[in-house]
């Protein structure tokens, strides 16, 4: 099977990680989190959003929580942000809506990780292809995006 490109992107920076891949299609948190041995705080999303018409922000929200548009919006100082669009998200990140992870961007973004990412021991994140992930430390996963904005992002 291929290498899901998050992961070539973790071994080039030499980040330790693990790579999981479902049997069946992982159509909810809870799915998979149970597939994977984790609980549904532990799945980070990583959610494109456009701030401006050529800007767009990343964020790593660990769990099914809902990010506060306001909170996000005095972050990146705009009255106004939306999400990005499915043809947004795949031509930023490369990587088709449900599937991004925020290594092996198409271009470089402002990236923000939720307080609650960091919480966790051990996380998952999006690996670029479908009904896989990869299993990585929280504190490997700060390490490799370098100088990230912890925020909170939940009211």
């Amino acid at each position: 099977m291929n290498q899901p490109p998050v992961s070539i992107a973790l071994e080039k920076l030499n980040i330790p990680h693990q790579i999981f891949r479902h049997e069946t299609p992982a159509d909810s948190f809870e799915k998979a989190a149970s597939d994977r041995g984790q609980r549904p705080s532990q799945i980070v999303r990583t959610i494109l959003f456009r701030v401006t018409e050529d800007e767009f922000a990343l964020a790593l929200v660990a769990g099914p929580g809902q990010i506060s548009w306001k909170i996000l919006r005095k972050l990146l100082g705009k009255s106004r942000i939306t999400m990005a669009t499915e043809e947004e998200v795949l031509a930023v990140t490369g990587y088709r809506i449900g599937t991004v992870g925020p290594f092996g961007l198409l271009r470089p973004v402002r990236m923000f990780i939720e307080t609650g990412v960091l919480q966790e021991e051990e996380v998952s994140i999006g690996s670029g292809m479908r009904d896989t992930a990869v299993i990585i430390k929280s504190a490997d996963l700060k390490k490799a995006l370098g100088n990230v904005d912890v925020v909170e992002l939940f009211e």
